[in-house]
């Protein structure tokens, strides 16, 4: 949980008042407000500590220069000044001035300043010398002797009643005392806090707490030793006795200081190869009982006075040992690295030192009536029990096998599955299984009966459901199909089965001339040269209707042509139409739709009429007459299958009667194309 700032402020305290320093504060928690109010809180303690340490210097010694502490440090010059401030608020006190301090000195001096200067009278001599003139009086207010002595109406004014510590408050006064000190029951005066007894030090183990005014301090309880002093601050330190001449070297020797003690060193040095003994004298190394055996292997170390020497010696080998390369020391004979193999076939040679044996093999045991090594049979010994699946034995062990489909595993005990589709066995795909494979083939492909691996080409085109797959024609390729379509006037659908005929007049890419129309139709296009007869002209563009192309003529008659204008016929109009070889009509198929507007004559007078007149071959076409949506519309129907391809020119006729006469006729051409082929 998060520490809040008076903890944290708390634990600065407590570092302060037990360690006396802030150097080395451990921060109890990474928040940085924390850190801060630790800090602070600490180096705000040891101010007080050290403030109240300096007013307790001042009282006991009336001095502030003896003190031992670093000029240096903080806590020093919060020390002086703070007994500087004491010593001026005393000799204010003896010399009867007013113990109320110059504000220049600072907030902290002026308390500490009244403090000391106690609750006598002020010795403010208002009092004018008679020899001195007198001067005139002048009446001075209360508002001019406030702004003159700001702390005049201040009740804490010299100290006021308070021992320690004073504050107004206004309407009346708050006493307090100094760190170390407790205030009490009458509210002025202060008492020392006796740490010790409330058990607030913070001596250690070893310790003694002594009390002093406003504080305490820690005496250890046993002494220091021989060689140590005592400090002021309870620690041992080292004597240099050498420095102190307190050492008892003879006058040849030198003085060495060291922790605790001294040592005493001859000024006369021996030669190498000897060694100083207390009293100065110089005594040989014996070199040859260091623990370091200065000669080599095989030669043994005499001491010499100052040195040493070596001498080779020759050992004497028993039985089972020899001499080394050196010829230094006896090493074993390893009887069983020779070629002569002193155990014998199925056994084992163990060397030891100056000796050997021999012993079975492993996968061997001694047969006592023949006496030599013969072979264990693990496999049967063991049935079930070593391998997973089989147990060949071989002289001296055994080895497992795996039946097929598995392989044996890295502990060459167990079997695994063998993956076979590893191999590739199959021709297209394979599935491995438990102790086998499965092959199997890829779409348009089947498995053959006759191996189970090779997979064989699908022909859709010859399924049952092969002549539905494509709308023209079907060809098998190994795996799939490709639908094709005739070689001119089609090309293949988006969905690579149906054909969709070549609109040859969009694309523009038919030969007709510029006086020809290009008229499509069903696999291919026809360019007719469709020109109006006289006294007729030309509507517009074509108009382009699905499966149909229309060109209309509209009468359009010279002046005082009195024929023209007489002759019924208004309009000529020129129909292409594309129609597929029905292979199976069963019922009249409806092609074309002449639509008419009913004249607004009276129904007994008006009639229309509509007739095939030419181009009805075999009578393969009729027209019909229907009412639909208030028009009256002649339908042209094709009654009879027709097998192309082929080509005819239906002429239609639109008749308007009016009491027998003829009053107005619309002429269409309908020029009717016959594909072999429709998709």
């Amino acid at each position: 949980a998060e520490l809040s700032v008076e903890e944290c402020c708390d634990k600065g305290v407590e570092w302060a008042n037990k360690n006396r320093k802030c150097a080395s504060l451990p921060l109890i928690s990474e928040s940085r407000e924390c850190s801060m109010a630790q800090e602070q809180c600490c180096h705000s303690q040891l101010q007080k500590q050290s403030c109240s340490d300096g007013v307790e210097f001042a009282n006991v010694r009336d001095e502030c220069d003896s003190h031992p502490a670093e000029n240096s440090s903080c806590e020093a010059h919060d020390f002086k000044t703070c007994c500087y401030c004491c010593l001026l608020g005393k000799a204010a006190q003896v010399q009867g001035q007013s113990c109320e301090p110059n504000p220049k000195m600072g907030y902290q001096c002026g308390i500490v300043f009244r403090s000391c200067c106690g609750k006598g009278p002020e010795a403010i001599d208002l009092s004018i010398s008679d020899d001195v003139p007198k001067k005139q009086q002048v009446e001075i207010s209360k508002e001019e002797l406030d702004q003159e002595d700001p702390y005049l109406h201040d009740g804490c004014r010299g100290g006021g009643p308070c021992s320690q510590q004073c504050r107004d408050t206004g309407s009346s006064y708050v006493c307090s005392c100094f760190v170390g000190y407790q205030l009490q029951p009458d509210g002025i005066t202060c008492e020392d806090i006796n740490e010790c007894i409330t058990g607030t030090h913070s001596c250690g183990l070893g310790q003694t707490c002594v009390n002093t005014l406003g504080s305490f301090r820690c005496q250890r309880d046993t002494s220091c030793g021989t060689g140590y002093e005592l400090t002021d601050d309870s620690r041992c330190k080292d004597i240099d006795e050498c420095e102190t001449g307190t050492h008892n070297c003879p006058p040849d020797f030198i003085c060495q200081n060291t922790p605790g003690s001294f040592r005493c060193r001859p000024k006369l040095q021996c030669m190498s190869g000897f060694i100083q003994d207390a009293l100065g004298n110089c005594i040989d190394i014996n070199e040859c009982l260091s623990t370091n055996t200065p000669c080599p292997a095989g030669q043994i170390c005499i001491n010499t006075d100052g040195s040493f020497t070596c001498q080779r010696i020759s050992p004497s080998c028993g039985r089972g040992y020899h001499l080394n390369e050196d010829g230094t020391r006896c090493v074993d004979v390893d009887e069983c690295s020779s070629s002569s193999q002193p155990c014998g076939e199925g056994h084992v040679c163990i060397n030891a030192p100056g000796n050997y044996r021999c012993e079975c093999k492993a996968g061997y045991t001694f047969d006592v009536i023949s006496r030599t090594c013969i072979d264990i049979n693990e496999c049967r010994r063991y049935p079930g029990r070593l391998c997973a699946h089989k147990c060949e034995n071989t002289p001296g062990s055994y080895y497992c096998t795996c039946t097929m489909g598995f392989k044996l595993s890295a502990d060459g005990r167990s079997c695994e599955d063998l993956n076979e589709c590893e191999s590739n066995p199959c021709s297209q795909e394979c599935a491995n299984v438990y102790g086998s494979y499965q092959c199997y083939c890829r779409r348009g492909f089947q498995l053959s009966d006759i191996d189970g691996i090779s997979c064989e080409d699908i022909d859709e085109c010859a399924l049952p459901t092969g002549g539905h797959i494509c709308s023209f024609r079907c060809i098998n390729i190994p795996g799939s199909f490709q639908c094709t379509c005739p070689s001119s006037g089609y090309r293949l659908a988006p969905n690579a089965r149906n054909c969709q005929d070549i609109d040859e007049c969009v694309a523009e890419s038919h030969n007709c001339s510029f006086n020809e129309t290009c008229f499509n139709i069903q696999g291919g296009f026809r360019c007719l040269s469709l020109e109006c007869p006289e006294n007729y002209r030309k509507s517009g563009d074509t108009v382009r209707l699905e499966k149909t192309d229309t060109i209309r003529c509209i009468k359009s008659c010279r002046p005082n042509d009195v024929n023209c204008v007489l002759d019924p016929v208004h309009t000529i109009s020129h129909t292409v139409i594309s129609l597929p070889t029905f292979r199976e009509f069963t019922r009249p198929e409806e092609i074309i739709f002449l639509r008419a507007i009913t004249p607004t004559y009276p129904a007994n007078q008006a009639d229309i009429i509509f007739d095939i007149t030419e181009g009805n071959l075999r009578d393969s076409f009729d027209i019909i007459k229907r009412y639909m949506d208030g028009m009256t519309v002649g339908v042209v129907r094709q009654v009879r299958p027709i097998v192309g391809p082929f080509h005819a020119i239906l002429k239609l006729e639109m008749n308007y009667v009016m009491g027998g006469v003829v009053s107005h006729r619309n002429i269409v051409n309908v020029h009717i194309f016959v594909s072999e082929y429709w998709f």
